[in-house]
């Protein structure tokens, strides 16, 4: 190993460069470093990306070593350094931006020249004595970025997808309970913003639950996607530099190190350069990003004023609203959801038209797809758990606001319609709005049914579910 002024000396294909004497990546991870400076979003920054890269490494080696192509010391330390990755140790030697030209050819060699450096450490060697462990000829051996990368981004997403999941359901359960805590409540329900017919407050947060429930089978079928891989395919899906029976080797291995079903993509030339999974994905999360803004409006409008608004529920005060008003207090959780969707949707957008980009025999673009989707992934996580903790689980209602405003619209017209007839229906409204009368009293006032039965009717039981009623009205 050459040094220099106390620092090692590598070389590649462009030259020498130095880096310091103990630093566990290369010099094409630091040529990565120096061109693209792009965004703040680091390699470091997706640990589950990472192990991703680990678990495809260890699986390559595997095959390698199965097919007389490693040595049992090189394949251990390469085995002890996927290891010792996958229980988080040397994240902070993956400095290397996810947005990068190359098609993801500075993350794969970041990956090849850690886990080099850490299985020579491992092997009694110091970093950079190449000769005894390659990041090329060991690490990477049957391997091209080509088929390395998105095997190990489809790991990544697949474990931060199972990840995501226990924290939405938490969300939904909440949803639910708060149903069961309001089923009690009677309220109006609203179209178009204006008075519509009769719920109760426990329905509208059960819907919100159901709503989000529906979307986990869509989501797993999505993250399905995540489980074929084309790893030896290599370049172009040829598997050239590779020998027979290693594609099938290495994915068994994958399959057996996750736990996970794993399979090899049956045509390796279109695998190589289709990204469709992701973009499969990234829909399936925006169909949750949409509901999510759509509740958090919902929240909003309900908790509106909070005097007047609609007041109906009550959210937990997170901060003081204003520098300027007193007492204002602001929806600041469901607002905070909805620009989270927003930048999910917005990911989603970017993750299409990069795989609408691929070219030939391999999408370049796929670096910016793969950021795109562990962030979104990061963002809902966070978005699941703050709406949940610091909003959902703190609503209270307003139980008497319900209930007034029921007696008071004009909409519970809509419950007599089937005893007393569209056409009394309407006049009964027409006069309740020029009048501003209740509904209620107009129809007793006419004597059209007897209080006895018009309870009956608005009994909250029989107006948020199909009933049939012996009653008949005298018009």
């Amino acid at each position: 190993m050459e040094t220099t002024n106390g620092n090692r000396v590598e070389h590649d294909l462009l030259g020498k460069r130095e880096l310091p004497v103990d630093a566990l990546y290369g010099i094409q991870t630091l040529r990565g470093i120096e061109n693209f400076s792009i965004s703040h979003f680091k390699l470091n920054q997706y640990p589950l990306f990472i192990n991703g890269l680990a678990y495809t490494k260890w699986a390559a080696a595997e095959a390698n070593h199965q097919l007389g192509l490693l040595t049992d010391e090189q394949f251990e330390g390469i085995k002890a350094a996927c290891e010792d990755i996958l229980a988080g140790k040397y994240h902070d030697q993956f400095p290397v931006d996810m947005i990068q030209g190359g098609a993801g050819t500075s993350t794969n060699m970041n990956a090849n020249e850690v886990i080099a450096n850490v299985a020579l450490l491992h092997m009694g060697h110091r970093p950079g004595e190449y000769e005894y462990c390659s990041s090329h000829d060991h690490v990477n051996r049957s391997q091209s970025t080509n088929d390395a990368y998105p095997t190990a981004i489809h790991m990544g997403l697949y474990a931060s997808h199972l990840k995501m999941l226990p924290h939405f359901r938490n969300l939904i359960d909440a949803f639910r309970k708060k149903g069961e805590e309001f089923a009690h409540i009677i309220k109006m329900g609203r179209t178009q913003l204006e008075d519509a017919v009769p719920m109760t407050l426990g329905q509208t947060f059960y819907g919100f639950a159901s709503i989000l429930e529906n979307e986990i089978v869509h989501l797993n079928e999505a993250a399905a996607d995540f489980l074929t891989v084309n790893l030896g395919a290599t370049a172009i899906g040829t598997g050239i530099c590779s020998e027979p029976g290693y594609a099938e080797k290495s994915v068994e291995a994958l399959a057996r190190i996750t736990g996970w079903n794993v399979v090899l993509a049956e045509d390796w030339v279109g695998a190589t350069s289709d990204t469709s999974c992701m973009v499969g994905y990234m829909s399936a999360l925006k169909r949750v990003a949409i509901k999510l803004s759509k509740i958090s409006n919902d929240l909003r409008l309900l908790a509106s004023g909070p005097r007047c608004g609609l007041g109906e529920i009550n959210l937990p005060a997170r901060q003081p609203g204003s520098s300027i008003m007193p007492g204002k207090v602001n929806p600041v959780i469901p607002e905070v959801i909805s620009q989270i969707a927003f930048k999910v949707i917005g990911n989603e957008l970017c993750t299409t038209m990069a795989g609408e980009a691929s070219q030939m025999e391999l999408n370049a673009m796929e670096p910016v797809m793969a950021q795109c989707s562990f962030e979104s992934i990061d963002l809902m996580i966070n978005a699941f758990d703050t709406l949940r903790t610091l909003c959902v689980e703190g609503i209270t209602a307003n139980e008497d606001k319900c209930i007034e405003e029921v007696h008071n619209s004009i909409g519970i017209v809509t419950a007599l319609n089937p005893y007393i007839g569209y056409d009394h229906s309407t006049n009964i409204a027409k006069k309740a709005l020029e009048t501003g009368r209740s509904v209620y009293d107009l129809v007793l006032e006419e004597g059209i049914l007897t209080k006895e039965d018009l309870d009956t009717i608005l009994d909250p039981k029989n107006m948020v579910r199909p009933v049939k009623l012996d009653i008949h009205a005298k018009c």
